[in-house]
């Protein structure tokens, strides 16, 4: 059973920076690409960052290049998102997501496992 537990999240100020983690468990072959994603209120399930691990190929979402990282520690099999400069807009519940069979992780329809989400929220 697959596991990715999300944790980081916190309230900070415009300009601040915070690291979100998904620690991932359970898994019985390497996921073919993990993701951020995040939500906020009335709004739909967006992508933010990708990265897939056998080529270490990193994408982005154009609201956020340059200001966030996502990385992979293939050692603990965690997800880390560096999230710098950080806006207002960029207050959601941020996600973790991955899927083992080949193909995109841009958009949330093609994710097969989740996690519980960690919320950030960035005052102006």
């Amino acid at each position: 059973q697959v596991q990715l537990v999300e944790s980081g999240g916190g309230s900070v100020q415009a300009g601040g920076s915070l690291r979100l983690s998904c620690a991932a468990s359970g898994y019985t072959s390497r996921p073919f690409c993990m993701a951020w994603f995040r939500q906020a209120p009335g709004k739909e399930r967006e992508g933010v960052a990708r990265f897939y691990p056998k080529n270490v190929a990193t994408s982005y979402a154009d609201s956020v290049k340059g200001r966030f990282t996502i990385s992979l520690d293939n050692a603990k099999y965690t997800l880390y998102l560096q999230m710098n400069s950080l806006e207002p807009e960029d207050s959601a519940m941020y996600y973790c997501g991955a899927r083992l069979s080949a193909g995109s992780c841009e958009l949330a329809s093609a994710i097969a496992y989740w996690g519980q989400g960690t919320q950030v929220t960035v005052s102006s």
